[in-house]
C-alpha cells in the first residue's frame, strides 16, 4: 500500500517524528510478540482496545496537547506503540498522540504512512520467527489487496481536502470505532 501511496507523500512526511516514533517502537517489539505468544492476542487487544477507546473519548472532549512533545515523548509512545503492535494495534496509540497535537491532514497521513510501513517491517520478521506470521497471512494479504487499494485512495482523497477541525474529528471517530471493533472481537 505505501508504494501506492508514495509518490505523493514524499514532501509531507515529518521524517524525524517518523524515525523517533520508530526507535521506540523497535524496543518495545521483542517484547511485545513474546508477550502475545505467551498470553494470546485476544487478551491484549481487549487491554489496548480498551485503553484506545478512553484516550479517543478524551480526545473527543476536545482536549489537546498544549506544547510541544520532545524527543524523549516520541521515543515514549513509539514503545507504547510496538508494546501495542504484537496485538496488531499498534498504529492506535500513534493516531492518537498525533491527533492531540496540531498538525496539518497531509502531514499526518503521510507520517502515519511511513511509520506504519516502518513498524510492519520491523514486525513482521518477529512475528514469523514466532509462527504468528505464516504463509497463511500472506495469502490473506494479497486476496484484501484490491479492497485495501481503493480505500487508501478513497481515504487519500478525502485526507487531502480535509480541514484541520474536520480531520481531527474524523481521526478521532475513526480511532473510537477501530477501538470498539477491537473490544468486540476480543468478545466474541
Amino acid at each position: 500500500m505505501t508504494t501506492l501511496q508514495a509518490r505523493g507523500i514524499r514532501s509531507h512526511i515529518d521524517w524525524p517524528r517518523a524515525l523517533t516514533l520508530l526507535a521506540g517502537a523497535a524496543l518495545a517489539l521483542p517484547l511485545s510478540v513474546w508477550f502475545i505468544l505467551t498470553v494470546g492476542g485476544d487478551t491484549a487487544r481487549l487491554t489496548v482496545s480498551a485503553i484506545i477507546f478512553v484516550m479517543s473519548l478524551i480526545l473527543l472532549s476536545g482536549w489537546t496537547l498544549q506544547r510541544r512533545i520532545g524527543t524523549g515523548g516520541h521515543i515514549g509512545v513509539g514503545f507504547i506503540s510496538g508494546l501495542c503492535n504484537g496485538a496488531g494495534i499498534g498504529g492506535l496509540p500513534v493516531a492518537a498522540f498525533m491527533s492531540a497535537q496540531p498538525m496539518a491532514a497531509p502531514i499526518f497521513r503521510a507520517t502515519m504512512i511511513v511509520y506504519l510501513t516502518g513498524l510492519d517491517l520491523i514486525t513482521m520478521p518477529l512475528m514469523w520467527a514466532g509462527g504468528i506470521v505464516t504463509l497463511d497471512t500472506a495469502i490473506g494479504a494479497a486476496l484484501a489487496f484490491p479492497i485495501l487499494a481503493l480505500g487508501v485512495w478513497l481515504g487519500g482523497r478525502q485526507f487531502l481536502s480535509a480541514t484541520p477541525v474536520t480531520f481531527r474529528k474524523f481521526a478521532v471517530m475513526l480511532l473510537l470505532t477501530l477501538s470498539s471493533l477491537g473490544l468486540i472481537r476480543a468478545f466474541i
